[in-house]
């Protein structure tokens, strides 16, 4: 993805500061807004996700640009005695421990600050981690991939959900219209941050996607690569594991 494209292209701060201030901005409608956004079939990917996952039985889970939380969430329903929801908006980390407050999570998740391209724990330290709408906002995709692989232990499993652009007639067509048009209307309408859902619709489209990120994962030394397109192709999950 070019690394030209930035939620603020008037702003001096590299892209890792903006996305930061970006999901600080528009953390308390986030979760609404992205339900609304995505006809609320984002969940069922993320449940999709919960599965593999769980099938597993992971102790140590890391989910990174975990935002508010829904997926470490998530992962509370499965074997893994500890759960690490990592972000760099402190504002979108507050919103998560509320939400994991009230459903009494609090001992079986933590929510961190911090960078997903160093991130914050030793070599082979997670049995799974999980990226969802998170590497295309990463500064440095190559770097950020790397550092997932040295913190996976052996055998360990990478789950990446991502958007990705629907490739047949017409679903391509809708894709186009909706993510260029409607998305970041609804987005200027309900957030008080007019330029973050047209960011989040621009950086989607140009993100390699499919067989491209698949080469990418191999090339940093993922090993089991495999993409798996969810309704139409406008999300894609991947599967990948640590030799």
């Amino acid at each position: 993805m070019s690394k030209n494209i930035t939620p603020y292209q008037d702003s001096n701060l590299g892209k890792k500061e903006q996305v930061a201030q970006m999901f600080d901005t528009i953390s308390e409608n986030y979760d609404g807004l992205n339900r609304v956004i995505s006809f609320g079939t984002d969940a069922k990917w993320k449940k999709k996700i919960l599965k593999m996952i769980a099938a597993k039985q992971p102790k140590t889970i890391l989910d990174i640009a975990t935002g508010t939380g829904d997926l470490a969430i998530l992962f509370a329903n499965t074997s893994a005695t500890e759960i690490i929801g990592l972000d760099i908006s402190q504002g979108m980390l507050d919103i998560g421990k509320k939400k994991i407050a009230a459903q009494k999570l609090d001992s079986k998740i933590q929510m961190v600050l911090g960078d997903g391209e160093n991130i914050p724990y030793p070599d082979n330290y997670f049995d799974a981690i999980t990226v969802a709408y998170g590497v295309r906002n990463f500064e440095n995709l190559e770097k950020g991939l790397t550092d997932i692989l040295r913190t996976l232990k052996p055998g360990g499993q990478l789950i990446i959900l991502e958007t990705s652009v629907p490739t047949q007639f017409p679903f391509k067509q809708g894709y186009y219209v909706y993510t260029n048009f409607i998305m970041p209307t609804i987005g200027k309408l309900f957030s008080k941050d007019k330029k973050a859902y047209q960011y989040l619709s621009t950086s989607a489209q140009n993100f390699p996607f499919g067989e491209a990120l698949n080469n990418i994962l191999r090339k940093i030394g993922f090993i089991e690569v495999k993409h798996l397109p969810q309704t139409f192709g406008v999300a894609t999950i991947y599967q990948a594991s640590k030799k």
